[in-house]
């Protein structure tokens, strides 16, 4: 078995994997930039080691990490998400030093990492994809002549990369003429790679996807879906298990044909497969496959009871998959809100700084994962997520109503978050008839004026003082 797993990550999935490691009785090393030096998971982990003061470079150093892993005695490394997770660069040298790679092999990712491969790869194996390119655009031209056989829209899409950058939708030859180089620019500035591919763009589709597990003995099974059609600019922002809007019948196809996917390209460890729900004929297309953890598996987690970090190091350690299809249940329903360091009153802006009070919220089937704490700074230098809020529930109804009462439990001062968005998102009527799809956040704009509800905590317990006082209680 694994002895000890350096995390190559930071902040709450940092948090989230040396809890895992801990209940495993193995030893977890943390690494952190300068800004980090205070980060929670730097204080949780079994040892902490500085990688520099720059606050993104060393978390994209492979080589420097795997060498602090082997100078550390660690016989396994865990990327999380983000950073270099979906790099295959960083599974490649972790096999050349001896270091088990927490997550599929080198040649997996590069495959599914190139969303052209990855499409190719899906047709092969009979996984339906939406119309488009083959390949990789040669030009505007060709890009031309494919949006005209198929029709618009249609969605200018990096093949590499990833987290919502590099997409443009086109809704006219010369939209598409306008947005082509403005795509290349922006794909080759975050990806080192100009390569773009076209394909029809679904109109309002539902956002589905598959978490899948596999081992190195050939088991591949899936943990059923969840629906991440609430986002905004492709950034998602509830994820809910199982979807509210899908049949059995639906349900049961889908999984099929991410198990069938992960099969095709050898699949080991855990992994997403993205499908799009078409509206108009309820046919659902290939999207991607996310190599990796996803920040949204805890909703997967609470509705199915499998703890998916700690199987990830099991299949890491050569072991077979701990159960088989037919023993996965799913039970009630689950919602993960994103809490992020924004204010959606102002175009979403990220908003940085010390937190001056944190309260985490609690009761049954209540779980947050945060890095954050009383008197925290959040840096300015990375994603604005700051902590996730999951809740579970026997049913849809329960859910929402548990959702919104955790989101008025929860208290994180000092910095704006979208806490009270989520808070009107869930008590809106259609939310709650489970009447959405990915355009949810665009068209309802009027979700974003919202009133504050109830004084913050400070100003509460601050008026509670002065009454007290003249009273004289």
């Amino acid at each position: 078995m694994i002895r000890k797993v350096l995390i190559a990550n930071r902040g709450e999935i940092a948090v989230r994997i040396v809890r895992a490691c801990a209940e495993m009785g193995i030893k977890s090393v943390a690494i952190y930039a300068d800004p980090d030096r205070h980060g929670l998971h730097v204080k949780k982990a079994d040892e902490a080691y500085n990688i520099g003061p720059d606050s993104i470079a060393g978390y994209l150093n492979a080589h420097r990490i795997v060498n602090l892993a082997v100078a550390t005695g660690c016989d396994a490394l865990h990327p999380g998400y983000g950073f270099l997770s979906e790099n295959p660069e960083l599974a490649e040298i972790c096999s050349r030093r001896g270091i088990r790679f927490i997550g599929p092999s080198a040649e997996v990712i590069h495959k599914m990492g190139v969303k052209t491969e990855a499409r190719k790869l899906m047709i092969a194996a009979g996984v339906p994809v939406s119309p488009g390119s083959e390949g990789s655009l040669s030009g505007v031209d060709e890009a031309l002549e494919i949006a005209e056989r198929i029709g618009y829209p249609v969605m200018l899409k990096a093949s590499a990369g990833g987290g919502g950058r590099g997409i443009r939708r086109c809704e006219s030859a010369d939209d598409l003429k306008r947005q082509y180089d403005r795509v290349i620019s922006e794909v080759t500035k975050f990806f080192g790679s100009p390569e773009v591919f076209l394909e029809k763009c679904m109109v309002n589709p539902r956002h589905i996807e598959v978490q899948i597990l596999g081992d190195s003995h050939g088991n591949v099974v899936h943990l059923f879906e969840r629906d991440c059609s609430i986002q905004r600019r492709h950034q998602k922002l509830i994820e809910l298990a199982p979807s509210p809007q899908l049949t059995e019948e639906k349900r049961q196809e889908m999984c099929n044909l991410a198990v069938t996917a992960a099969k095709a390209v050898g699949y080991e460890n855990a992994g997403t497969v993205e499908f799009l729900l078409d509206p108009i004929d309820d046919k659902c297309y290939f999207m991607e496959m996310n190599t990796r953890l996803q920040v949204e598996h805890t909703v997967t987690e609470q509705i199915t009871g499998i703890d998916i970090v700690r199987e990830q190091i099991r299949i890491a350690a050569g072991k077979k998959l701990s159960f088989e299809q037919k023993d996965i249940q799913r039970r009630g329903f689950a919602m993960q809100m994103r809490i992020n360091a924004e204010d959606p009153k102002n175009d979403f802006l990220p908003s940085f700084g010390r937190i001056t009070r944190y309260f985490a919220p609690g009761g049954p089937g209540v779980r947050t994962d945060a890095a954050i704490y009383t008197g925290y700074e959040i840096p300015p230098y990375y994603d604005s997520m700051c902590a996730k809020l999951t809740v579970w529930a026997l049913d849809w109804e329960q859910c929402l109503d548990r959702g919104s009462r955790a989101l008025k439990d929860m208290g994180v001062f000092g910095v704006k978050t979208t806490i009270p968005y989520y808070l009107e998102i869930l008590q809106s009527k259609d939310f709650r008839d489970a009447k959405f799809d990915t355009s949810f956040v665009e068209e309802h704009p009027e979700l974003i004026n919202y009133s504050i509800r109830r004084p913050p905590r400070e100003l509460a317990v601050a008026i509670s003082a002065a009454i007290v006082a003249h009273l004289g209680v």
